[in-house]
């Protein structure tokens, strides 16, 4: 036998090692569902969702929570199904396609023709457990396209934040969705104002 294979319990006791237990990395998925979706009015516009940034810090999947002392932790075993800021891209997108402002809200890329451009970044999704609350931040900056000269229309920062009702993950990344959402629902109320067909 393998003097090797006889050591490695050995030194894996000795170590500890062999006596953790296996922890799995969970992943938690980022989506926003509409309460519902509503059709658009004839003439409605084009809107086209550019890539998302990461604020700094915002570029890890893992979990994030402020502690008491203002330092940021990065959760290992918790993360995000996918970087925060792509999916953030994705739910904005598939948000404002069922606001029924636009006739359709496109990715880059596509063949349609984009009245407005909407760029944004993520700049804030970590939960406070000691002040038991959650925070998310965006920024936006929408510009018409469709004319001879590209105009900005809209440019906003959205801080929102919601209660953290129990401890753990799961209440985390809750309370973090509900504080998205509610920017969510704001940056449609304002394009709802600024970007609407007469």
């Amino acid at each position: 036998m393998n003097r090797r294979a006889l050591l490695l319990p050995l030194l894996l006791g000795a170590c500890g090692l062999s006596e953790r237990p296996y922890a799995e990395r969970r992943q938690w998925p980022l989506a926003l569902p509409r309460p519902s979706a509503i059709p658009p009015r004839p003439g409605a516009k084009v809107l086209e969702v550019r890539g998302f940034r990461a604020g700094p810090g915002l570029e890890a999947r893992g979990l994030q929570a402020l502690d008491a002392d203002g330092s940021i932790r990065t959760g290992f075993y918790e993360e995000w199904s996918v970087p925060p800021a792509q999916a953030t891209e994705d739910a904005v997108r598939a948000w404002l396609a069922g606001s029924g402002i636009y006739a359709a809200v496109v990715a880059p890329g596509t063949r349609a023709s984009a009245d407005f451009v909407l760029e944004g970044e993520l700049t804030a999704l970590w939960s406070e457990p000691a002040a038991r609350i959650a925070h998310a931040g965006l920024g936006i900056t929408v510009i018409a396209v469709a004319g001879d000269t590209p105009r900005i229309v809209l440019q906003r920062r959205y801080a929102e934040t919601a209660a953290l009702t129990a401890p753990g993950p799961q209440a985390e990344t809750q309370a973090m969705l509900a504080a998205l959402t509610v920017a969510l629902a704001r940056i449609e109320a304002d394009l709802r104002r600024t970007t609407r067909a007469p």
